[in-house]
């Protein structure tokens, strides 16, 4: 698996999928720059809409398609299978890889606010506990997109199908996050969800997302999607 991630490292190397990282957080870190929010909890709910309603599960489709662009071009997929590893050990690699890219964007979101809050002296402790459980909850509800994606893209070699097939499914979320019989049953509305602290404090260890969310739909859904894409990709005819 160690050469594999080195191999994946290499190609992305000298790739502007680096660049897409700081788009999100950038953008969100804008939208308080200018605001007249003094608090550290408002300021992070305010970033947290503009990051985690459409551009998180955005990225997420971006990056499960730029692991495989690669391989879609030039033959590259047989020229990577005539290497002595498995099919398994690659597919695990690029969903890794996409995982590592997401957790990144993550924590450019929180150095964003940390370096907008400290310039403009919010007043107030800093709500760490709140903003780091909304942070991995976030990273870990892009899980089950990340492997449906990386599924799409495996088996899709049009690198903008994929991304297609995502906005399409993410732009509802403006109006999906609101409903209460909809959104906690919505994948791509969970990476918000997860983001946004639960007032009634119901979230299962601490979560912000109930229990039936999180073992279904979250977890639920990143076994089946990922089981599915793994079969998939290791039967494929290459």
């Amino acid at each position: 698996m160690v050469k594999i991630f080195r191999s994946e490292f290499l190609k992305m190397k000298k790739s502007t999928i680096w660049l897409l990282i700081f788009i999100s957080p950038i953008l969100a870190s804008l939208t308080i720059a200018f605001g007249d929010q003094e608090d550290w909890s408002y300021a992070y709910a305010i970033m947290t809409l503009v990051h985690a309603v459409l551009f998180l599960p955005l990225l997420t489709g971006v990056f499960s398609a730029f692991v495989c662009r690669f391989e879609h071009i030039g033959g590259g997929w047989k020229q990577l299978l005539a290497l002595p590893v498995s099919r398994r050990n690659v597919y695990i690699v690029k969903l890794l890889i996409v995982f590592g890219l997401l957790a990144i964007t993550q924590i450019l979101f929180l150095l964003g606010l940390m370096l907008v809050g400290h310039v403009r002296h919010y007043s107030g402790d800093i709500p760490w506990e709140m903003i780091l459980k909304g942070l991995i909850g976030g990273w870990i509800a892009c899980m089950p997109l990340a492997a449906l994606q990386l599924y799409v893209s495996v088996a899709w070699s049009s690198f903008a199908a994929p991304l297609a097939v995502n906005v399409i499914f993410t732009l509802p979320n403006i109006l999906i996050v609101n409903s209460e019989k909809y959104a906690p049953f919505y994948p791509w509305a969970q990476p918000f969800l997860a983001m946004t602290p639960s007032s009634g404090g119901e979230g299962i260890m601490n979560f912000n997302v109930s229990s039936e969310t999180l073992f279904i739909v979250i977890i639920g859904g990143f076994l089946l999607f990922f089981l599915s894409g793994l079969v998939y990709f290791q039967r494929k005819e290459i």
